[in-house]
């Protein structure tokens, strides 16, 4: 017989903002919109033949929708390690953890940051990259002073850590 492996457990950071943000969507989608959906599902169904009523057939799909995202939000919050960037500094020593705001410089001298976040919370304008991208590899576990390098679609790319801060990321 041969043996069956368990599945890994998918590993869900976030902070505790995007904890807020996810918990608001779902009351949001559980208490308001899916309820107005029924409303509306229930009026088109009181418009008679079902099999050629376009009205009912978008309020059911968007119920299966809005059904999917609620069942996706409760697991994700259900799965998730909230990580209080604060509290990480405590354990830090100065090394870049999750919920860390870094501060990097380029080959050509140009200043960037970035903040190590969840996947849930990404946000390229803002400089949230997620701890599982090339680059949050790359910089979890610096400090300042290293230089951490990493692959990008147009080859290699080095950064030297100029400064590491815990902050909140609203």
């Amino acid at each position: 017989m041969s043996k069956q492996e368990t599945p890994q457990p998918v590993l869900v950071y976030m902070t505790p903002a995007c904890a807020l943000k996810l918990r608001a969507e779902l009351k949001e989608t559980l208490y308001e919109l899916r309820p107005e959906m029924v409303k509306t599902a229930t009026w088109a169904a009181s418009n008679g033949d079902r099999s050629e009523n376009a009205d009912y057939h978008y309020a059911k799909r968007k119920l299966r929708q809005y059904d999917g995202r609620i069942r996706f939000l409760t697991q994700r919050l259900k799965d998730a390690t909230i990580v209080d960037p604060a509290e990480q500094q405590k354990i830090a020593n100065g090394r870049v953890l999750f919920g860390c705001t870094v501060t990097v410089e380029n080959e050509a001298g140009e200043e960037k940051v970035f903040s190590i976040v969840g996947t849930d919370e990404l946000d390229a304008s803002r400089g949230f990259v997620s701890w599982r991208s090339p680059i949050g590899r790359a910089l979890l576990g610096s400090a300042v002073g290293d230089l951490v390098s990493f692959s990008t679609p147009g080859g290699q790319t080095e950064l030297e850590i100029i400064k590491v801060e815990y902050k909140s990321l609203n």
